[in-house]
């Protein structure tokens, strides 16, 4: 197998562990679940990582890119003179809410992450951060507030979709995500 070859294999789990994790948890599926999913074997995971912590810190930060990039994607979209409301109204809907691997990580792994290795906290650390700089940037316009409304509104999204995946009620779900659409 050539460099590219195992780099290409190495990114793809690093792939697939990062929505796996956000569907399963981190403890919800295993080395040989991941790999299967990867369409590699056991023994290519061992090449490429040194345990499945090394993994899960890899995968995270892949994650929270990911997030980062939706946010900003969101946020540039937007031809409305309130971003924040356009963030809002891309984050707090029925889509977002069912499609877990692919959402917000902080909503999927928020939970988990402070039982995870020092990696996976600093990833989280990170990525909390270039997220509450964006909102400061893009949705308030460098207000002397912005920092207190920024993690506001992380605070309240991020919440409001936790609370609503949590629900069994389609009514209670939708319900979460309105009222922090209007807030």
């Amino acid at each position: 197998m050539s460099r590219e070859d195992a780099q290409e294999n190495r990114q793809r789990v690093v792939e697939t562990a990062s929505q796996l994790f956000r569907e399963h948890g981190y403890d919800g599926i295993g080395i040989a679940g991941l790999m299967k999913a990867s369409g590699l074997t056991n023994g290519a995971f061992y090449k490429q990582f040194a345990s499945k912590d090394a993994l899960i810190a890899e995968a995270t930060a892949h994650a929270l890119s990911e997030n980062l990039d939706h946010w900003r994607n969101s946020i540039q979209s937007t031809s409305n003179s309130a971003p924040g409301e356009s963030v809002a109204k891309w984050y707090l809907t029925k889509t977002h809410e069912e499609k877990r691997a692919t959402g917000c990580t902080f909503a999927a792994l928020g939970g988990d992450a402070p039982r995870q290795g020092k990696e996976v906290r600093q990833a989280f650390d990170k990525g909390l951060r270039e997220t509450l700089t964006l909102l400061e940037e893009e949705t308030t316009g460098g207000e002397t507030e912005s920092s207190k409304a920024a993690l506001r509104q992380l605070s309240l999204m991020v919440g409001a979709l936790v609370l609503s995946r949590a629900a069994e009620d389609p009514d209670l779900k939708t319900a979460f995500l309105e009222a922090a659409a209007q807030e």
